[in-house]
């Protein structure tokens, strides 16, 4: 029999009943750090309060354009889960050994969208605003022969960054590939990303922009126009990864998390286009 003198008995019975009262507490919530192309907003907003819900845990999101945030990751910025708008950004951070190759898949896709600005002519009329000059742009698609210029009437085509962020590049491909970019090019207002550029467009400052489908159906005082053809730039992608520099135990259980139905339920539902399993 395990002798114990008197005097430490209280001790011990303190210990244990501590040890007991720890282990009969919940896990302590924690949450998992993500950089998303600005694109993913929307998405993510609802995505961080879907894994709440089922797991307890946090979901930190920053969001900027993938050029941006892939940059800050080469300079040592913290982060777990990186979600790109398109492959390039992700095989630059792969061939430098920043993510974790193995934890790798394309997320989701998307369209490339023309879109216009749009209020309401009662609400311009109560604010003392002229209606937008852009009101009456109509097209049924996008071709060669789409008078892009035109269309403008003298404003601005808002756009991504044509040289570094994605929305920018798949645009500029776009409009080159159908010979409209000669055209339009000196009448381009270039913001840092894609939800900057549709923010040009919402407010007026620009009566058309290049955006991505999810864009403009997340934002009420922008009017979709018209889709880009597909053959017109290359396949739009999202891949995430976890980084390397990572060592949070969620990462695994957030990436397994954002295939789930239930995730890519909530992702088609915003437009964005589900890869193929």
């Amino acid at each position: 029999m395990l002798w114990i003198p008197r005097l430490r008995q209280p001790l011990l019975l303190a210990s244990l009943l501590t040890l007991l009262l720890v282990s009969a507490l919940p896990l302590r919530a924690e949450h998992v750090t993500v950089f998303a192309a600005a694109s993913l907003k929307s998405a993510f907003d609802e995505l961080g309060i879907l894994y709440a819900e089922r797991t307890g845990h946090s979901v930190v999101v920053s969001f900027a354009g993938t050029s941006a945030l892939a940059r800050q990751l080469e300079y040592g910025a913290p982060a777990d889960i990186f979600v790109a708008a398109n492959s390039a950004w992700m095989d630059r951070l792969e061939e430098r050994q920043l993510i974790d190759a193995e934890t790798r898949f394309d997320l989701v896709g998307n369209r490339l969208a023309l879109v216009a600005h749009e209020v309401a002519h009662e609400v311009a009329h109560e604010v003392a605003l002229e209606p937008p000059r852009d009101s009456a742009a109509t097209l049924t698609s996008i071709s060669s022969t789409t008078d892009l210029r035109a269309l403008l009437n003298g404003g601005r085509l808002a756009m991504a960054l044509v040289d570094a962020v994605p929305a920018g590049i798949y645009g500029r491909e776009a409009l080159s590939e159908l010979g409209l970019w000669t055209s339009v090019q000196d009448r381009v207002a270039q913001s840092d990303n894609v939800r900057s550029a549709l923010a040009l467009v919402a407010s007026g400052e620009a009566p058309l922009g290049i955006v991505y489908r999810t864009d403009a159906l997340a934002e009420a005082q922008v009017r979709l126009i018209a889709e880009f053809p597909a053959t017109s730039h290359g396949p739009i992608r999202y891949p995430a990864a976890a980084l390397r520099s990572s060592n949070n135990p969620l990462n695994e259980d957030f990436l397994a998390f954002l295939r789930t139905a239930e995730a890519t339920g909530a992702l088609e539902a915003l437009g964005f286009l589900i890869p193929e399993p």
